[in-house]
């Protein structure tokens, strides 16, 4: 029967790496015909499905968030159109309700035909910089549902047996605010899937139609027998963690919490998310599919080795309570789900630690966007413009070695960063500061990797406004195994004549900004790994030079006492006896630092006394930093994790 052939290894293998050749030629497609700079710059992914939708070849270079979605939303097309595909055919689905991320990635999905029966189908995701809604850009942090989101695509035709729809495709452009990116951005997409098309059907013109069919299921079948395999060789048990949203915009204070219990229970693994906060009144909640990917892609990184495919999939089971902030149901607003798919994935991250102490990594940074959207006054006819913008930042400090320094989010590694060159000829904003940020890594045994400070200033632009959507300013990001926490997110507004900067913080939209006006934001680093008084001195001389940590840093977080010899010439030592000194004391007194009482260490921050820093990774407090006003809850909930994860390593040596 079809599809049930035995392939030799070699067949196997030339049809396992040509499908996911097919699916990277794809993106090449996408990549140079795309219209949008956010696509231009990889927020895109595609795939390859079996005729019953399921995934059987992602691309080498495909984001993080999109991998566990796409045959969600493969499958709904083929529901709604059961018995109604054609060649030629491409349809849309934006869905997040339907198995999707959120209404920017939106999707194409091509039918492919051989013999006059549907053998496979391509897919190519792209996020799209607006889908309409209330700001621009489409993240409204205020919206509490989907109607101030933007557009929501169920799945239609774009394309009529080859034929392009063009009022459907001018229906919903029209409802954006950069319609001509739009329709480009659709034919680029729908390019990409004849593109893999072309190559499937080549396959089958070499090796018949059976051959494919068996080849995209036995691709599938060897990914999960790979997987469940090395499951299997792992001890069975349960792990726990939490990690949390910064908070509830329409609620009081403290943190939001996202629980999930790890079972391995003989070649697979259950993740139950039961406990996890109910759905918040912002955008900041996840629907299935993109909590499923954010399980998906967490686990996929201690298999880094294996292909992606439906196979993996099938290792794994989610319980996700429904109208939880992991199972948000229509019409809750879910545009800023990677708020949640971020902490899902890095607590999965430390509960596999544990699995895989060789692979372990503690807390990367979060990922955040900056949109801000006006007229552009730098031409006669003032065209809408839309600077979407994301930074790169910190990974975690791993098990003998540093974190990665000034990489993207691992919400999306395939992201690249903005060139701000592009960026200022598209925009009226220019970039007046893009650099690494001082003291931004987690200090640990094996420390954190550093962050960025990107400063930008508004040029010639009316009615225009700011959003920031973003998080760990309050669950700041942790380090794992006795290593401390990095450092807050949060956007700062100096306007144009004035002497100081306003603190707008991680979560804002709508916000107006005028010519002449500077905001500036950083990126946190990396958690650290194992205990910073653990460092080797030299390492931290080395951070230094580099201007990773400062001198005042070094004593501070890791006991090292350095002389200035020429910082010039980047001449220091360590001062050894005062370094064993210090580090001495730092073990006698850090534990009752990090229980000193909140409010006194609060009057110290405001009092200049301290930093912010100082008050994270001494006293492990949580304030509004802007006011200096304590936060007792949030404080509460990020001491009780600072003790699990770097106190309790602390006292056990």
């Amino acid at each position: 029967m079809a599809g049930d052939l035995p392939l030799d290894p070699v067949t196997f293998e030339v049809l396992k790496n040509s499908f996911i050749t097919s699916v990277d030629q794809m993106g090449e497609q996408v990549l140079r015909t795309c219209y949008s700079f956010v696509i231009y710059n990889r927020d895109f992914s595609s795939a390859l499905h079996d005729a019953s939708g399921e995934c059987a070849a992602q691309g080498n270079q495909d984001i993080a968030v999109h991998v566990g979605t796409l045959h969600f939303t493969c499958q709904d097309v083929m529901r709604h159109f059961e018995g109604d595909m054609h060649e030629g055919d491409v349809f849309a689905i934006n869905d997040p309700y339907a198995g999707g991320t959120h209404f920017s990635d939106v999707r194409l999905i091509r039918p492919i035909f051989a013999d006059g029966k549907i053998i496979a189908f391509s897919q190519s995701n792209g996020h799209w910089s607006d889908m309409g809604g209330s700001v621009p850009g489409s993240f409204d942090v205020a919206a509490r549902d989907m109607f101030r989101e933007g557009l929501r695509i169920t799945p239609i035709r774009l394309f009529d047996k080859g034929r392009f729809c063009k009022d459907v495709a001018h229906l919903i452009a029209s409802n954006t605010r950069d319609p001509a990116s739009i329709i480009g951005d659709i034919q680029a997409q729908a390019e990409a899937t004849a593109v893999c098309s072309r190559e499937i059907l080549r396959l089958v013109n070499k090796y018949g139609r059976d051959t494919v069919e068996s080849g995209l299921a036995a691709v599938q079948d060897y990914v999960e027998r790979s997987a469940r395999q090395r499951i299997a060789a792992l001890p069975d048990g349960e792990w726990e963690t939490v990690d949390f949203i910064d908070r509830d915009p329409a609620g009081g204070e403290g943190m939001i919490p996202i629980r999930i219990k790890m079972t391995i229970k003989g070649d697979k693994a259950i993740y139950d998310f039961t406990g996890s906060h109910p759905t918040i009144g912002s955008i900041y909640n996840s629907a299935f599919g993109a909590t499923f990917s954010a399980v998906a892609a967490g686990m996929k990184t201690f298999f880094p080795d294996l292909p992606l495919n439906s196979g993996f999939y099938r290792c794994f089971e989610i319980i996700a309570p429904e109208g939880s902030i992991v199972d948000a149901k229509w019409p809750i607003a879910v545009t800023g789900f990677l708020m949640p798919f971020e902490k899902i994935m890095n607590s999965i991250y430390e509960m596999w630690s544990k699995l895989m102490p060789e692979r372990a990594l503690a807390c990367a940074f979060n990922l955040e966007y900056l949109l801000t959207g006006g007229f552009d006054g730098r031409s006669a006819d003032k065209p809408i413009f839309m600077f979407y913008d994301w930074l790169p930042g910190g990974w975690g400090g791993r098990n003998g070695k540093d974190g990665s320094n000034v990489t993207t989010a691992c919400f999306g590694t395939g992201l690249m960063s903005q060139p701000v060159e592009g960026q200022e000829r598209a925009n009226p904003i220019l970039t007046t500061k893009c650099e690494i940020l001082k003291d931004s890594p987690g200090p640990g045994k094996w420390r954190g990797g550093a962050g960025v400070m990107k400063t930008s200033r508004m040029l010639q632009a009316e009615k225009t406004v700011i959003s920031y959507i973003c998080d760990r300013e309050r669950a700041v990001v942790w380090g794992i195994e006795g290593g401390l926490p990095s450092m807050p997110h949060g956007l700062t507004l100096k306007r144009k004549g004035s002497a100081s900067e306003e603190r707008l913080g991680s979560i804002f939209s709508d916000v107006p900004i005028g010519e002449g006006d500077v905001f500036s934001r950083p990126t946190a680093g990396g958690g650290g790994f194992g205990d910073p008084l653990e460092r080797d001195p030299r390492l931290v001389i080395e951070d230094i030079k580099d201007d990773y940590v400062s001198v005042e840093r070094a004593a501070k977080d890791y006991g090292v006492v350095v002389q200035i010899i020429d910082a010039e010439l980047c001449e220091y030592e360590v001062d050894k006896a005062a370094t064993d000194a210090l580090r001495a004391k730092i073990r006698a007194e850090r534990i009752a630092k990090v229980r000193l009482d909140p409010e006194v260490v609060a009057q110290r921050f405001r009092g200049g006394e301290i930093d912010a820093l100082d008050v994270i990774r001494q006293h492990a407090v949580i304030l509004d930093w802007g006011s200096g006003v304590l936060l007792p809850e949030s404080t509460r909930q990020f001491r009780e994790s600072f003790e699990r994860r770097s106190v309790a390593k602390w006292a056990t040596g």
